[in-house]
């Protein structure tokens, strides 16, 4: 058993450390910076109560990013100097930020130990490689995000930090193997188990979702099944979920095997960067001629999913709707019914239209995932989601990829059980359809302005509030653009009141609503590394069944001109066009 000390290092403060709404995201080469990486997690330690530091159990994994390796054998050195007593790692340094959470909720050591926290090492949907982007957050005991009372407090100490703590004599440990390799120190014996990154989190799936149901499903010859990782972390789990629990063949699976630049793609899983699936869906400009019936992907840390049928996108907003619509007669979990449902504000409200038909508690959150949590925990929330590709249950405290896949393939199977054996087959396309027959269609749409000169973004947040001190004059504007577009009725930057804590969180977005039930939202993203992130989201909702067949950029092409020039995006920005269209 290796001898460690504890090696006090002197630093000092380095600007910029603020965690976003999923921990801090910087350019690898800003995190190899010397101390850089070292700050943040002393400063987390620091943030964090006595208890859930010495002698406590730590989680840290992440997607295998580039540097991920490096970063954990730093923390490790970090976690046995300021007294943690295990430190749990999965194989390979690989957990999804969906098994993380299942890990830290879950997962009993041999000692009988459980999890306090873990640091996650992702930047989730963003690139990956020595010139792209890498990132960290902490998570707490219930698997969720650290709430902002703890982030507050881990960048308020990165400003004032003069020492970190680091093991000296501890060994690099073996993370490619499985075992528990023993230490001891000055708090006495330290251990790090390396354990399967999967096992803990198929078991759990397996307590969710009927398998033997999606079995039948995907052995009938009438469906055909295609997941894409994106060169992510689900890679891991593709295999061992879909080819070995479920009986997919293993040609199904596209990009599978994890990468730390993830094979140079970019890994966030919507029409313009997972362009291999979206083409085999028999969607874009090389399009398959034969496509699947099904076919998902996931992001990095295959926290987030797409969802396509045959010639098909289903919209993140209408995932979670349909969903939350179909759980409770398709997914065993849920059988005895739904607690609540609820959304991030920028989400479509066809989760709304669900909830009120169904009579189920509703919330609308800022966007952050924290905020599903702490509903969650008080037991008001079971199915949640968000627009950017995220959608979760309260089975964990984080959206979860593979979770919406499963769902997915369960509301398949359960529509499909009685023809599987030669009858028509219930398609994606077909069920998205029925939805809106039922509830009406929420005509939807993103657009993103990545990295735009963080002054430009501010310029145009300050203008667009501006102008909400006079509805008169933005009807005026907007009958300028188009006399085609209703009236706006009200205004306002949204500000969410926590029901469970009292939190109150201010300025998250700014909201322009109209008579007809139609929404303009723009939000500055905390998800990027450089620059600022417009996010400009357009919604248009249509009761009459006989209209919901539009094509929706089509049905939404009014709303869009108003947008544009309502916000002189392009005036201030410089941007003719967004950097994605969703």
């Amino acid at each position: 058993m290796a001898n460690f000390t504890v090696n006090r290092v002197e630093t000092s403060p380095i600007e910029g450390q603020k965690p976003g709404t999923s921990g801090l995201r910087k350019k690898v080469k800003v995190f190899t910076q010397p101390h850089y990486l070292h700050n943040f997690v002393q400063s987390t330690f620091n943030a964090l109560s006595a208890e859930n530091v010495k002698g406590s159990t730590l989680v840290v994994s992440g997607d295998g990013r580039y540097y991920s390796k490096d970063a954990i054998q730093i923390i490790i050195k970090m976690a046995a100097a300021n007294g943690v007593s295990r430190v749990w790692v999965g194989q390979n340094g690989l957990l999804s930020t969906p098994a993380v959470s299942a890990v830290v909720r879950e997962r009993i050591g041999a000692d009988g130990s459980k999890a306090n926290g873990a640091f996650i090492l992702t930047a989730s949907h963003n690139p990956g490689g020595p010139n792209e982007d890498f990132g960290i957050k902490y998570n707490m005991g219930n698997g969720g995000p650290a709430p902002e009372g703890i982030t507050d407090k881990i960048f308020e100490n990165t400003k004032t930090i003069k020492e970190y703590f680091i093991a000296e004599g501890l060994p690099d440990v073996d993370i490619s193997v499985t075992g528990i390799s023993n230490f001891s120190g000055p708090n006495g014996q330290f251990d790090v188990d390396v354990f399967d990154s999967a096992s803990d989190y198929v078991k759990l799936m397996k307590s969710i979702f009927d398998f033997q149901s999606i079995q039948k499903l995907i052995a009938s010859p009438q469906f055909s099944f295609c997941f894409d990782a994106l060169h992510g972390v689900g890679g891991a789990y593709a295999k061992r979920m879909f080819v070995e629990e479920l009986g997919a063949k293993e040609s199904s699976l596209l990009n599978c095997v994890p990468k730390e630049d993830f094979g140079g793609g970019h890994p966030d899983p919507n029409l313009t960067y997972a362009k291999e699936l979206v083409a085999r869906m028999g969607l874009g400009n090389n399009a398959d001629s034969n496509p699947p019936e099904f076919g998902a992907a996931a992001d990095g840390d295959a926290d987030r999913n797409m969802i396509l049928g045959k010639r098909f996108f289903v919209t993140p907003s209408d995932s979670v709707a349909i969903i939350a619509a179909n759980a409770v007669q398709a997914i065993p979990y849920f059988s005895s019914g739904l607690k609540g449902v609820a959304r991030s504000m920028p989400t479509s409200a066809a989760l709304d239209v669900v909830a009120n038909s169904l009579s189920l508690k509703f919330f609308e959150v800022p966007t952050g995932w924290k905020f599903f949590g702490n509903l969650m925990d008080a037991g008001l929330c079971s199915i949640c989601g968000e627009e950017s590709f995220g959608t979760g249950s309260d089975h964990i405290r984080e959206k979860d990829g593979i979770w919406a896949v499963l769902a997915w393939l369960s509301i398949l199977a359960h529509k499909n059980k009685d023809n599987l054996d030669g009858g028509k087959l219930v398609t994606v396309e077909d069920i998205v359809k029925q939805h809106w027959a039922t509830f009406g269609r929420h005509y939807y749409t993103r657009y993103d302005y990545e990295n735009v000169d963080a002054g430009a973004a501010k310029d145009v947040m300050a203008h667009l509030v501006k102008l909400q001190s006079s509805i008169s004059d933005i009807n005026t504007t907007i009958k300028g653009i188009r006399s085609d577009v209703a009236d706006a009725v009200a205004a306002d930057e949204f500000e969410y009141k926590d029901p469970v804590d009292g939190s109150v969180s201010k300025n998250q977005g700014i909201r322009y609503l109209f008579e007809d039930g139609s929404r303009l939202v723009f939000r500055l993203s905390g998800t990027g590394s450089e620059g600022a992130t417009i996010r400009l989201y357009i919604e248009q909702y249509e009761k009459d069944s006989s209209k919901t067949g539009r094509d929706s950029q089509e049905a939404l092409a009014p709303l869009v001109d108003v947008a544009l020039k309502l916000s002189k995006m392009q005036e201030f920005t410089g941007r003719s066009a967004p950097t994605v269209i969703t």
